[in-house]
């Protein structure tokens, strides 16, 4: 369902992203972990057709997304770090902007933004103006904008930054959920929730893929892992 292959980005004479492959399949969630400065943002955006790759390729659902970018985006949902909101707009009225964005007819999209309000457990907050909620209410705002046309690929960038330890247990319980059938792919630096809801774990270190394994091979052990696989050598 979500495809790497060969992702290679180069910034000038700065090699970002150095021949990275992986797969997301439906029913798996991929862990996607390194230092800073690895290339987890790089790949996120190249995967989302956001920069294009220098070369290699993206697919979401064997759809190449530098070939066909709008066929591609409508079949993933993308939570970028920091992502931007409408802060004038009511919750309500901006995800029903995100569903007629996303091609969602009339019909179709008042029973998508309803679904989406009740899965991220904002009909509370539906009428209240985005510029007015705290941080994790704007989060789930941003959570419900990639859920409400009901992708089969999600990517999800830090979904659990800035949340209290209430609504990080509820956005992991939500991940896990949709995990049962989606592909998704999480960026994070939290290994406990790399633990807790992922199936595989990548970690990628200097541009480089230098690990992909099943959770159940690494869980109890991964933060001496990562570790030693990125660590700075004094």
């Amino acid at each position: 369902m979500l495809k790497a292959q060969s992702l290679t980005k180069s910034f000038g004479s700065r090699l970002a992203v150095n021949d990275i492959s992986f797969d997301v399949k439906p029913g798996e969630v991929l862990g996607f972990l390194g230092p800073n400065g690895a290339g987890k943002s790089t790949t996120m955006r190249m995967m989302t057709g956001f920069i294009a790759p220098t070369s290699g390729h993206a697919f979401i659902d064997e759809l190449d997304v530098a070939l066909h970018p709008v066929e591609a985006r409508r079949r993933f949902g993308y939570l970028p770090e920091n992502a931007p909101l409408y802060q004038e707009m009511t919750v309500e009225s901006f995800l029903s902007f995100c569903a007629e964005t996303r091609g969602l007819v009339k019909t179709e999209y008042k029973k998508a933004v309803d679904n989406a309000l009740e899965l991220c457990q904002l009909q509370g907050v539906r009428r209240q103006v985005i510029g007015t909620l705290s941080k994790g209410y704007s989060h789930r705002a941003c959570f419900a904008q990639a859920l409400v046309h009901n992708p089969p690929a999600l990517l999800l960038d830090e979904p659990t930054d800035g949340l209290d330890p209430n609504q990080k247990y509820e956005m992991r319980r939500m991940i896990k959920e949709m995990g049962r059938e989606k592909a998704i792919l999480i960026s994070t630096h939290l290994l406990d929730e790399v633990e807790d809801i992922c199936t595989r774990v990548v970690i990628i270190d200097k541009g480089r893929l230098v690990m992909d394994k099943p959770i159940a091979d690494v869980k109890g052990h991964l933060f001496e892992i990562f570790r030693k696989l990125t660590a700075v050598q004094a």
